[in-house]
């Protein structure tokens, strides 16, 4: 009897796992599915027909009742992240006085990419052929889509 219950139970834990924790592959569905089959095989098996359809009818009952159990929406709340996105994008690099022909210095190393202050505005730029070291003057040559392209004066 202790192994019918065990193959229940860990039937209804790994269709649970499929549900929430692995949706997608069905590996643990098919094996929980498996678990609670051979749990009625061996009911009917081994204590005859009354005790294989009460097993039947617990392994339905079971999977109803934890499925909905598992689907409520205070389930997935708990499961939930509950923090909220409060970053923003840089604006465009025209809003920040940063033109075509304007002039900075490289605060990293642009590798291709890297940090660049105009003035007193930092933003990331890109070189557009090569590397440039930190402490270098570089002129912007293209804005394209809020990518600023920069080379070396």
């Amino acid at each position: 009897m202790a192994l019918i219950i065990s193959l229940t139970i860990i039937g209804i834990l790994l269709i649970i796992a499929e549900i929430v924790l692995i949706p997608g592959i069905f590996v643990a569905g098919t094996l929980g599915l498996l678990a609670m089959a051979g749990s009625c095989w061996l009911a009917f098996d081994q204590y005859g027909q009354t005790a294989g359809l009460i097993t039947i009818a617990v392994n339905i009952l079971l999977a109803v009742t934890s499925t909905v159990l598992t689907l409520r929406s205070k389930t997935w709340k708990k499961l939930s992240l509950h923090t909220e996105i409060d970053s923003r994008t840089d604006s465009a690099p025209e809003d920040k006085g940063i033109a075509v022909g304007s002039e900075g210095k490289t605060i990293t190393r642009l590798a291709p990419m890297g940090k660049v202050l105009f003035g007193d505005v930092t933003v990331e730029c890109t070189a557009r052929n090569g590397l440039i070291d930190p402490g270098q003057e570089v002129t912007v040559i293209l804005i394209d889509d809020n990518k600023i392209y920069v080379k070396p004066k």
